[in-house]
C-alpha cells in the first residue's frame, strides 16, 4: 500500500520488513524477477549502471579507468557488488545492516570490509578512503536529513574532491514524494532529490534515466534515475 508522504520514516520497521525477506536477487528486487515479463530487470539495471560509469570514464576498455577501492551503501547481497562494481574496481567495502544478506557475499574475492549497520549509523574508519561511492535502492529507507547526513559522510571518504557519489533510485510519478507502509520506505520526486543534493552541498556531475526496463500485462515499473555527485567546493 502507497499513499502520499505523510508518515515518517521508521528505520527498524524498514528493516523488520528486509530481515523477512529471501537472501537472493529476487527479494533484493522485492520480488519483481519472480513476476511474469520482469525476469530479465536485474540484467537491465546492471548493465545501465556499467554503461553510465563508462560514460563517466570508469570501466576496464577503452581507455577508462579501473578503481582501487569502492564502498557500497545498502548492499544486500552485493547483487551491485558481484555484477557491477567487482569489474571495476580491485576491492569492494559493504555497509548492510541485515546480516543474513551480507553472509551470501562474505569471503568473496575483492570483498574487503563488510560493515553490519545502517547508512544512518555508519561510523567509517579514520583511515579509510574510496575511488568510488556507490547507492543503490536503499535510500529511500533513510530519512531525508538521513540522507543529508550520510552524504556528508560520503564526502569526507573520498579519495580527492572530484571522486564521484553515485545515487540510483526510483522516482515519484507525481509531483509528490510517496510513502510505501509495506516497507516503510519512500519514493522521492527528482525535485526532492536534487534538494537534497544541494543540502548537502554536492552538485550533480551527470544524471540518466535507467532504460529498458520492461512492461507486462500493462504493468510497469517505476522510473530510476542515477545521479553522479561530487563535493560542490570541488573545482574540477
Amino acid at each position: 500500500m502507497s499513499q502520499r508522504m505523510e508518515k515518517p520514516i521508521n528505520t527498524q520497521a524498514g528493516r523488520q520488513y528486509w530481515q523477512a525477506s529471501s537472501a537472493d536477487d529476487d527479494g533484493m528486487l522485492g520480488g519483481v524477477l519472480s513476476q511474469q515479463g520482469f525476469s530479465s530487470v536485474s540484467r537491465i539495471d546492471l548493465q545501465g549502471s556499467r554503461t553510465f560509469l563508462a560514460r563517466l570514464g570508469v570501466g576496464t576498455k577503452r581507455g577508462r579507468k579501473s578503481l582501487d577501492c569502492v564502498l557500497e551503501g545498502g548492499a544486500g547481497i552485493g547483487r551491485v557488488t558481484k555484477g557491477l562494481l567487482l569489474n571495476v574496481a580491485t576491492n569492494v567495502d559493504i555497509v548492510e545492516p541485515i546480516v543474513k544478506f551480507t553472509d551470501q557475499i562474505k569471503g568473496h574475492e575483492g570483498v574487503r570490509h563488510i560493515f553490519n549497520v545502517g547508512l544512518e549509523e555508519w561510523e567509517p574508519p579514520a583511515d579509510v578512503k574510496y575511488d568510488l561511492i556507490w547507492m543503490q535502492w536503499c535510500l529511500s529507507q533513510l530519512t531525508d536529513a538521513q540522507v543529508v547526513k550520510y552524504l556528508d559522510t560520503c564526502k569526507r571518504i573520498v579519495t580527492s574532491p572530484s571522486t564521484l557519489v553515485v545515487v540510483k533510485e526510483n522516482l515519484s510519478t507525481s509531483d509528490e514524494d510517496i510513502f510505501h507502509e509495506e516497507d516503510n520506505s519512500v519514493t522521492r520526486t527528482d525535485a526532492k532529490w536534487r534538494q537534497i543534493f544541494t543540502e548537502a552541498d554536492m552538485v550533480i556531475v551527470s544524471t540518466e534515466l535507467q532504460r529498458g526496463f520492461p512492461e507486462s500485462g500493462g504493468q510497469a515499473l517505476l522510473p530510476v534515475r542515477m545521479y553522479a555527485l561530487r563535493a560542490k567546493q570541488s573545482n574540477l
